[in-house]
């Protein structure tokens, strides 16, 4: 019992910070659930499948926001839920722990470069994207991308999502509300995936779903009172932590 108490309260911090950046909470649900316990196979199985409850609510209040770009989202999540299969299956070909070495140097210079952006006082609007052929074709390639790195090195596709869209001109807030949408999408994949694998447990997901449900709610209420380069700062702080535990866990060092 006390288990899924604390899985309820891990949900709603998991969820709160997994709608402000478009990230969903696996980055804080797995770790916690591995630390408290639960098997890590389970913890990413539950945490995969619980992450559609966070991301669906948060999508729906950055939809009141009128915060999320359908176009950008569906081309974003389509092309990734493509090529979350084959990221899987080059795990049996090539060296994870490189990759996630690699990939977490990279993500820290992604970071660094997101709050070295700023959105130029361009206004309230996504207006400055320009919906041109290059950017249709960036957006495709960029979830591709993303469901590359989440078949291939478990970790959400917003890490792609939101620097891509941020890159494209969107401003950050609309950049983490489409990438939630993305993700909403993306997650039923994965979560179907996972239970067929046997790595859901239903008790623990039963717990999490209402907190990362409500989570979310005051996630995305919170981004939306924040400063884009508040907003930036904190997602660079995030992509970080992740960056971190990806480069340690690619090292070598046994950590949840």
């Amino acid at each position: 019992m006390l288990v899924y108490l604390v899985a309820s309260l891990i949900g709603l911090g998991a969820g709160i910070l997994g709608s402000m950046f478009g990230l969903g909470g696996g980055f804080l649900m797995v770790p916690l659930l591995n630390i408290m316990g639960v098997d890590i196979r389970v913890a990413v199985g539950t945490s995969a499948s619980a992450i559609f409850f966070n991301m669906l609510s948060s999508t729906i209040a950055y939809s009141r926001y009128r915060y999320v770009v359908y176009r950008a989202g569906i081309l974003l999540s389509v092309s990734a839920a493509v090529t979350a299969y084959f990221g899987a299956q080059l795990t049996k070909v090539l060296n994870p722990d490189l990759l996630k070495t690699i990939f977490g140097v990279v993500l820290i210079l992604v970071g660094l470069r997101i709050i070295a952006t700023s959105d130029n006082g361009k206004g309230s609007g996504n207006s400055s994207v320009e919906w041109c052929v290059k950017n249709y074709v960036l957006l495709v390639l960029g979830g591709c991308l993303a469901g590359l790195v989440a078949g291939l090195l478990g970790v959400g596709g917003g890490v792609v999502n939101v620097p891509l869209l941020t890159s494209l001109g969107f401003l950050i807030h609309y950049a983490v509300a489409t990438s939630s949408m993305a993700i909403t999408i993306t997650s039923v994949t994965s979560a179907l995936t996972h239970y067929s694998l046997g790595n859901v447990d239903p008790g623990l997901l039963i717990s999490l779903a209402p907190t990362l449900i409500i989570g979310a709610q005051v996630g995305a209420s919170i981004a939306k009172r924040t400063r884009s380069i508040t907003l930036r700062r904190g997602f660079a702080l995030v992509l970080w932590f992740i960056a971190a535990r990806m480069i340690l866990k690619g090292l070598g060092f046994n950590i949840p």
